[in-house]
């Protein structure tokens, strides 16, 4: 071969030779640019801080357990005051809300009949008394005449008859006197007990028969609840008990305590009622409807915050933050009561002392990175000024 072609050639292979590196190079630089901003952007791990508010201590706790009861209030000693005679309705002034003491008199009804029946009932009272005295005197002249044999015995028995009969019918006619003089007194309408007007029924001038109501009377110085309950919850219901209520525009609880249970079941609803006394407060009223929960029994047990129990799956678990991570618990839960103004409930499965996640913190997947953060550190103190 030609010294000239052969060195050609070489120089040829040696050009191929050094655009292949070149070009492979090239390639190597371009992966490496490519996969540059892809590890640069790769997401790093992601952790979750937690705020104080959101984590809970699985601890034993005294649970109260109780019975959740509802019902409108009412007042101990009422009183439907209504007329006892017919006449015209006179001298009626309380209105609803007026104070009113035991005794005092609220109203009048027109007594000039009854009082003129007690003036006919005395009269014939006083005639029956007179034929009794002219009885009695007959009754002794025949006596006499009988011990010295004028009349006989038969003429005295009848004389004893007439006087019976006479005393009889004035004892009768006193009765009358009384019954009249009952009427007239029942014409003065007075308050049975001490408490303020709740209802008035009837209106001045209007005429009223025996037992129309006129007005209601209640003394709200004593009010209770009637709360009925079904036969299985009424069995743990025991006099002395303690309730605590929420009533319809009161802004605090008002406790109550159970005063008496029914010893019958309503017809019908099976329901067995029981009575709270409810504790003494301004703006009570009867009516006002309350609800609350009745403490039967109280026990201590591992629990945690109720809504720290999760039922997104088909058992109920908890999220225990362990070793800086979230892990589900499946747990069983028991009886439920308030502790510290929260409801808690009773758990197996999870470990006292265990860090379990509230419901404010959500739903987290397990092996998630958590951190917990520290209670904000309260304000120091100001320094006194010195005296």
């Amino acid at each position: 071969m030609n010294p000239s072609l052969r060195r050609a050639l070489a120089w040829a292979v040696l050009v191929l030779v050094l655009l292949a590196l070149a070009l492979f190079g090239l390639r190597g630089w371009q992966a490496r640019k490519a996969a540059a901003p892809a590890a640069a952007s790769a997401p790093r791990a992601t952790v979750i801080e937690l705020a104080p508010t959101d984590v809970a201590t699985a601890r034993v706790v005294d649970l109260q357990t109780g019975l959740p009861v509802s019902g409108a209030l009412k007042a101990v000693q009422t009183a439907l005051v209504k007329a006892r005679v017919p006449g015209e309705l006179q001298g009626l002034t309380v209105r609803e809300g007026d104070a009113v003491q035991a005794g005092q008199v609220l109203a009048r009804i027109d007594s000039s009949d009854h009082a003129d029946r007690l003036r006919q009932a005395e009269q014939q009272a006083s005639a029956a008394q007179a034929q009794v005295a002219i009885a009695q005197r007959q009754y002794d002249n025949n006596a006499a005449l009988v011990q010295r044999g004028f009349i006989s015995q038969t003429a005295l028995d009848t004389s004893l008859s007439t006087l019976n009969a006479a005393q009889a019918t004035y004892r009768a006619a006193r009765a009358g006197a009384e019954v009249a003089r009952k009427s007239v007194s029942d014409t003065v309408v007075r308050a049975p007990i001490a408490g303020q007007i709740a209802r008035r029924v009837a209106q001045p001038g209007e005429r009223v028969v025996p037992e129309a109501p006129i007005v209601e009377i209640v003394d709200l110085r004593q009010l209770e609840l009637e709360a009925p309950l079904s036969p299985a919850d009424s069995v743990a219901v025991r006099v002395g008990q303690r309730a605590t209520l929420h009533i319809e525009g009161v802004a605090q609880p008002v406790t109550a305590t159970v005063a008496r249970i029914n010893p019958s079941a309503q017809a019908g609803s099976r329901s067995v009622l029981v009575y709270l006394t409810v504790a003494p407060q301004p703006g009570l009223r009867q009516g006002l409807f309350a609800q609350g929960e009745l403490a039967t029994a109280r026990l201590q047990a591992l629990a945690v915050p109720l809504d720290a129990v999760r039922t997104d799956k088909p058992t109920p678990y908890v999220q225990v933050a362990q070793a800086g991570h979230i892990a589900h618990v499946p747990v069983r839960t028991g009886v439920r009561g308030e502790v510290d103004g929260a409801l808690w409930v009773a758990v197996e499965g999870v470990a006292g002392g265990a860090q379990v996640l509230r419901g404010s913190a959500g739903a987290l997947r397990e092996g998630t990175a958590v951190r917990a953060l520290a209670p904000a550190a309260a304000p120091p103190a100001p320094a006194s000024a010195a005296g």
